[in-house]
């Protein structure tokens, strides 16, 4: 494993941002102004092909589309890149083990804004209980009709909520104001969240009593597909599922499986498991190659959003200010209390 000095000696850091949009440029330039690093903005990915963008850069910043693996890596390292800054909390993309063997640090930013994430959920649930979207659309057409548009009433249902850390436990508070049940499943349960009385069970138990399945875990081996056909065939039929948290938590075909044969009654995705082709860019004039995303745009108890969940002004300017904390903490001493580690298997 390489070693790495306490403290790496540089008088002014220099940052290239992958992935920039609008938003990031604005909300990173703001926050410079209290940091002034000299930082370098280009708006394609960072993926094997592109890494050597980085050349003369001690860190480069990315998002959750960018492709960091051991290939990215071993150029970054070959460009004296120090340190790979997330803007984000998920850190899938990573290799992770392969960035300690080299010797480059990556740091992330753990929380931004809870509640933008929980807050998008409920709206999901809302909008896909009740048919919002597909309201709006037949109003502007001057449909009035409610054939096809009966929801449920939310109040008194069990929902089951994987995943109860920050963003966890403010959907739980979130659901709670409902009149809701909560069944909750953690492999490191929340004690915040047992003293409001949430029950922890089985993962068995919470598919098969709950209304509203909501994803609020991170993607590591262990979660990857963890909503597959098993998981599904042992939930209730008519079961609306929410995933907000990363796309590779579900099986893709499995869901497809579970609409088609109406196990699956609502499906609302945030995110989903090939999304790095597709979201964030405008490919209104281009023809969608992904089947199974097609597939899922085609049924009317699915409504997809474009990993938006995060984005309100409050969690862009937590992003920005966090990575910059984080690089700066990371320069001056060598560590940062948002470093990641490799997972213990």
């Amino acid at each position: 494993m390489a070693e790495r000095s306490h403290k790496i000696k540089i008088k002014k850091p220099k940052i290239a941002v992958f992935s920039s949009k609008s938003w990031v440029l604005n909300s990173f330039t703001k926050v410079n102004d209290d940091f002034n690093f000299e930082v370098a903005y280009h708006e394609s990915r960072l993926y094997e092909k592109t890494a050597p963008l980085a050349k003369g850069y001690d860190a480069v910043c990315v998002f959750v589309s960018d492709i960091v693996n051991a290939q990215a890596l071993d150029i970054l390292k070959k460009e004296n890149v120090k340190l790979v800054a997330l803007r984000c909390a998920g850190f899938n993309n990573v290799d992770i083990e392969k960035a300690q063997e080299l010797g480059i640090g990556v740091v992330r930013v753990p929380a931004y804004s809870p509640y933008a994430v929980a807050e998008h959920t409920l709206g999901l649930i809302l909008s896909l209980n009740r048919k919002l979207h597909r309201a709006y659309l037949r109003v502007r057409d001057s449909n009035f009709a409610l054939d096809g548009l009966m929801g449920f009433d939310i109040h008194n249902k069990n929902i089951g909520v994987i995943g109860t850390g920050k963003i966890g436990q403010v959907f739980i508070n979130l659901m709670k104001g409902f009149g809701c049940d909560i069944l909750a499943y953690d492999k490191y349960p929340n004690e915040e969240v047992k003293k409001q009385g949430v029950k922890y069970v089985e993962l068995q138990e919470l598919y098969a009593k709950s209304d509203i399945i909501s994803l609020h875990c991170p993607l590591t081996y262990e979660t990857y597909h963890l909503i597959n056909e098993y998981a599904i065939s042992a939930m209730k039929d008519n079961v609306m599922i929410i995933n907000t948290s990363r796309g590779a938590l579900i099986d893709t075909q499995a869901v497809i499986d579970g609409l088609k044969s109406g196990k699956v009654g609502y499906l609302g995705l945030d995110v989903y498991e090939e999304e790095e082709e597709l979201f964030f860019e405008n490919l209104s004039d281009t023809i969608i190659q992904d089947d199974q995303f097609v597939r899922l745009q085609m049924f009317p108890n699915v409504l997809i959003t474009a990993h938006q969940a995060f984005f309100t002004s409050e969690a862009i300017h937590n992003i920005a200010r966090t990575t910059f904390e984080n690089i700066e903490e990371y320069i001056k001493t060598g560590k940062c209390k948002n470093e990641i580690r490799p997972q213990k298997r």
